[in-house]
């Protein structure tokens, strides 16, 4: 029986959209109570969790947000030209929430358990073709991971998470994707459901 990690606090920020690990998140931040998360982020060094809102919307009252989300550490900030702060923040790894509950400013809260990283797979010859797929995609959509060594694309949870936060899957299937612990039956999962988006 494997032993549960032991539970964390850190804000939750419920978006419309998923964030992978070792994805990249823009955002533009105007509402105090995630003006109070990124100075709380940054005053500790700390992160914050990302998850899929199920119901609701990201602005204005509290989301309900996916149990299972990512990990965001905030890696670099600026202010806009409309004076709005802008972050970017990184994917980390993902997790789990036991409990969240909402402060009286709207900030929701999680205790969260930490999922360890995926194990590092190759990629089995059979989905070589989503290798390929990953490289036109980041030549034409993620200019920021053109530099991303060639050993990346041998690693099969790397690749599936890159698959599925580029191609146009909708949010739910990203989450999905995401929930799953198998990289290779991500990868099974996105082959699978190419056909979809080839050109008749």
């Amino acid at each position: 029986m494997v032993a549960q990690s032991p539970l964390i606090e850190m804000p939750l920020f419920p978006l419309a959209s998923v964030l992978f690990p070792g994805g990249q998140l823009q955002l533009r931040i105007f509402e105090p109570r995630y003006l109070d998360l990124v100075r709380e982020c940054t005053r500790h060094g700390t992160g914050f969790g990302v998850c899929l809102i199920l119901d609701g919307h990201e602005t204005g009252a509290p989301a309900v947000p996916a149990a299972i989300g990512t990990i965001a550490r905030i890696s670099d900030f600026h202010r806009d030209e409309d004076g709005l702060l802008g972050i970017v923040a990184v994917g980390d790894q993902r997790f789990r929430a036991a409990r969240s509950r909402v402060r009286a400013d709207g900030l929701v809260r999680g205790e969260v358990e930490v999922w360890p990283a995926e194990p590092e797979l190759p990629v089995p010859v059979e989905f070589a073709l989503l290798q390929s797929i990953l490289e036109r995609l980041i030549e034409t959509m993620a200019p920021h991971w053109r530099q991303a060594p060639r050993s990346a694309y041998d690693d099969a949870s790397w690749v599936g998470f890159r698959l599925a936060e580029l191609l146009p899957l909708d949010a739910i299937e990203q989450q999905h994707m995401l929930e799953l612990n198998d990289p290779l039956q991500r990868l099974a999962e996105l082959r699978d459901i190419l056909p979809r988006f080839q050109k008749p």
